[in-house]
């Protein structure tokens, strides 16, 4: 089994985030002046040794594959942000591609939603809209995805570069697209593209054109778990604020039928969920989640896969997403103990 890990490239500053949030926006900032909003709510997360990266530094990407693969992942996969013909936090896959360092086997899945001052992906005080275009913008975009799916540490499945898109819904000629790049992937040399749609929080809708589907946890789950009577609040204030367990979440994830008919399903797997530092209040977050329930449950969605899915990849939500509270990277809470949890479960799955 190969695990996966979503990787956020907004650890680095840009002209744009500038603009929107002040001079020297990352996404540390939200992380440091998070604040606990009730008494078993553990903010602000902190990064071990106070490793407030720069992920436009070599020795940080370098450090995080090192730890990554040291500890069994398989490789990491990196959010590209692509808005007919404008890219957002390209930087440090562009670094990536021209040092050839890492090492390390990388993917890419398109976050194709709208920036909003929200983070939420709406239609609403919209930062960068999202646009596609014809094909003369598809063939744009593709010749920038090239330079990746070329690479030889780029993951692929028979041989094909994997390629995730996150919203395929909102793509008004989503198929006719997908076949195009299909046809400029053999006339480049490649030998096709394996594509990947998200099932995630958004509406789910009948679409052809993918070579499989992959669920994105815990978004997933939220919006298509039936999981309305799991939540609960927190008041906070004069504000109610929205709590959920996480062992009712990842027993409603484990016992979601197997049975796609036939369509290739990539399980998805999540280290917690808090995205307080983001949107205070109006966020949400996760009780009772630890490194040893993370392994064992982990565990049993990898058992699950090589039972049900006959598929080798595993796709973690996250390895650096801080500010929604799902990261493995060690912290001062629990330092490496997320990342030995995964490795002690490869081992036990091998067993």
């Amino acid at each position: 089994m190969k695990c996966i890990a979503f990787v956020l490239p907004q650890f680095h500053q840009i002209p744009e985030n500038d603009e929107w949030w002040g001079k020297g926006f990352t996404e540390w900032t939200n992380v440091k002046k998070a604040s606990s909003l009730y008494p078993e709510h553990h903010q602000p997360n902190q990064p071990s040794n106070n490793n407030y990266y720069d992920l436009t530094e070599p020795e940080v990407r370098r450090w995080q594959a090192q730890i990554a693969k040291a500890h069994g992942i398989h490789g990491f996969c990196y959010y590209h942000y692509w808005f007919k013909g404008k890219q957002l936090l390209e930087l440090p896959v562009q670094q990536i591609l021209t040092s050839k360092e890492p090492d390390f086997p990388f993917c890419l899945s398109w976050a194709n939603e709208p920036w909003t001052r929200r983070w939420d992906g709406t239609d609403h005080e919209v930062l960068m809209p999202q646009e596609y275009g014809e094909e003369q913008d598809w063939e744009i975009h593709f010749n920038v995805l090239l330079k990746a799916f070329v690479d030889e540490r780029y993951i692929r499945v028979d041989g094909k570069p994997v390629f995730i898109i996150y919203r395929t819904s909102s793509i008004p000629r989503c198929e006719e697209m997908l076949q195009y790049w299909r046809k400029l992937a053999l006339e480049n040399g490649l030998k096709g593209l394996h594509l990947v749609r998200t099932l995630g929080g958004f509406p789910l809708t009948e679409q052809s054109g993918f070579d499989a589907s992959l669920e994105y946890e815990p978004h997933y789950t939220f919006a298509h778990g039936g999981l309305n009577f799991l939540w609960s609040t927190k008041q906070v204030g004069d504000k109610e604020h929205l709590v959920i367990d996480y062992d009712q979440i990842w027993d409603s994830m484990l016992e979601r039928t197997p049975h796609r008919d036939g369509e290739l399903i990539y399980p998805g797997a999540f280290v917690n969920w808090d995205n307080t530092p983001r949107k205070g209040v109006a966020g949400q977050s996760t009780l009772g989640s630890t490194p040893q329930k993370f392994g064992l449950y982990l565990s049993r969605q990898i058992e699950r896969a090589q039972k049900f899915f006959n598929t080798e990849f595993i796709y973690i939500n996250a390895w650096n997403e801080w500010a929604e509270g799902t990261y493995l990277e060690p912290d001062n809470k629990y330092h490496y103990q997320y990342l030995e949890a995964i490795k002690e479960a490869l081992i036990r799955s091998a067993q």
